[in-house]
């Protein structure tokens, strides 16, 4: 074989090869994934489900209010952060109430009564559940008081605050994250 027919069936060879790698697969790429995110307590993750009383005694759980958006403030009354935020949560529960949000107030820790106490003391109407044990509190990760969650309709949470609000309008800032446009 003279030099120029090895030249001419290394080239053809080559070609093959890179036609070959370069045809479409046999086997269809997967569509991207349209499965929940994984549960857990960082923006992103599906929150985790609890179920807890209110102040009435009736059971309140996540999962149930699957298809609203969610605020979830984590609280005590010894919190002077916690009691300094508390007319501003009660406001945005009354201005964004009738546009579907839904506000809870989870106490960590403390006895119904000083609870229930407090809640009359500050006029507050939004649901409020015990966390009388910590569970909760614990499976959301809560070291400092407050910490509040915004969780869409989905279930997915899409903003932390750790830390007091100063106003209304900081809570309204990350409520836009959850509400329907």
């Amino acid at each position: 074989m003279n030099k120029m027919s090895k030249v001419t069936l290394l080239v053809m060879l080559l070609s093959a090869l890179l036609i070959a790698g370069c045809s479409p697969r046999s086997t269809p790429t997967p569509p991207p994934s349209t499965s929940t995110p994984a549960q857990g307590t960082k923006v992103g993750n599906l929150a985790p489900d609890f179920q807890l009383n209110n102040l009435d005694g009736e059971s309140v759980s996540l999962s149930d209010l699957r298809g609203k958006p969610v605020l979830i403030n984590f609280w005590a009354t010894w919190c002077p952060y916690c009691v300094d935020e508390m007319p501003y949560i009660q406001e945005v529960y009354d201005e964004w109430l009738s546009k579907g949000l839904v506000v809870l107030a989870i106490n960590k820790g403390e006895s119904p009564s000083k609870v229930e106490e407090f809640v009359k003391d500050y006029d507050l109407s939004f649901p409020v559940l015990l966390d009388v044990k910590g569970d909760v509190a614990n499976k959301y990760n809560i070291r400092p008081l407050p910490t509040t969650f915004f969780i869409d309709k989905d279930g997915i949470i899409r903003d932390i605050r750790i830390g007091a609000f100063q106003s209304k309008q900081e809570i309204e800032k990350s409520l836009i994250k959850i509400m329907p446009s």
